[in-house]
């Protein structure tokens, strides 16, 4: 009798122990739920800082009044002619990757106006969805 009492003296620490050991294992459902809350939380608040950015008129800096984009064109893969307008002369120049040249210099002219191409039926449903959408703001 002496010996089982000792014996079961010695096993109740281990069991309490092992009884603590399974409780506060966190189950893995539980971990990702908190990790999908945690990512909804950060994306919402993204999602919120892009808004009240946008209702305050905060403006992307970068676009200066003495140097305008005119047009440009895609001739490969990673390089472009880009046409800008700088006070009253127009710079045609090359870009690629890592590097610009200056073709061209031009006096200022008129940008010829783009040619009206007609929408496709869905794209032409979608421009008037949105003019309506713009018409009640």
């Amino acid at each position: 009798m002496k010996r089982s009492a000792t014996a079961l003296l010695t096993l109740l620490p281990a069991l309490a122990q092992g009884a603590e050991a399974t409780a506060a294992a966190p189950s893995a459902a539980g971990s990702l739920l908190q990790v999908f809350v945690g990512l909804v939380a950060v994306l919402g608040l993204i999602a919120a800082t892009a808004w009240m950015a946008k209702r305050m008129g905060v403006a992307r800096t970068g676009s200066s009044a003495l140097l305008n984009v005119v047009g440009s064109a895609s001739v490969g893969t990673r390089e472009r002619v880009v046409v800008l307008e700088i006070g009253d002369n127009w710079l045609v120049v090359g870009v690629g990757p890592g590097n610009v040249n200056a073709l061209a210099t031009l006096p200022k002219g008129e940008a010829p106006a783009s040619p009206a191409v007609p929408l496709p039926p869905f794209a032409a449903r979608l421009q008037s969805l949105l003019d309506k959408n713009r018409g009640t703001r």
